[in-house]
């Protein structure tokens, strides 16, 4: 069965993500997050990415649901904002100029082949010994890539060179996710 959220349960996530990032930056005490419906205490994987001006400013996820999704959403918003190591942390003159994005992953499943793979479908994560990478179904829709270049970013991702995904040893799993943000909403 698919995972759905209503209208108003996207805007509170989002908004509760924003929320917590202001409260942060300001020094005040966090929002109190709170499960406005039964849907947001499922535990499922989750990301919350901040865009700013269209460019990547930060993103930090939960591979899988290790704690309720509105309790992930306020968790992943402060590391996406103030711990994601690509990244300094946000500033205070830069709140009005980011856009929240949040995605809700489905489990993942082992692809035994990559026609299986859906572009603009599917995420991805390629895991080989102590390297693991994950890329969000958006990015290969984003870039433009076909299923083989997903692949070898996904292999970069990790650590790996381009083409790991052809080592036996390397495992690749697909999930889909609903992806929502404040100009959705």
């Amino acid at each position: 069965m698919e995972f759905k959220l209503s209208a108003e349960e996207k805007r509170y996530l989002l908004q509760l993500a924003r929320q917590t990032i202001a409260a942060r930056l300001h020094q005040q005490p966090l929002p109190e997050a709170r499960p406005i419906t039964k849907n947001l205490t499922v535990h499922t994987g989750a990301f919350v990415t901040i865009n700013k001006r269209g460019q990547l400013r930060g993103c930090i996820g939960y591979v899988e649901g290790i704690k309720p999704l509105y309790q992930a959403v306020q968790d992943l918003a402060l590391s996406a904002a103030f711990n994601d190591p690509r990244f300094p942390p946000l500033s205070k003159e830069e709140l009005a100029h980011i856009e929240i994005e949040i995605s809700v992953l489905t489990p993942l499943t082992p692809v035994r082949d990559i026609s299986e793979i859906k572009i603009g479908r599917d995420g991805l994560l390629v895991k080989n010994g102590f390297y693991e990478g994950l890329l969000l179904p958006q990015v290969a829709t984003e870039y433009g890539w076909d299923v083989e270049t997903f692949l070898n970013e996904t292999c970069i991702k990790a650590g790996l060179p381009p083409h790991a995904w052809h080592d036996p040893d390397t495992e690749i799993y697909k999930f889909s996710a609903l992806i929502f943000s404040e100009s959705d909403v």
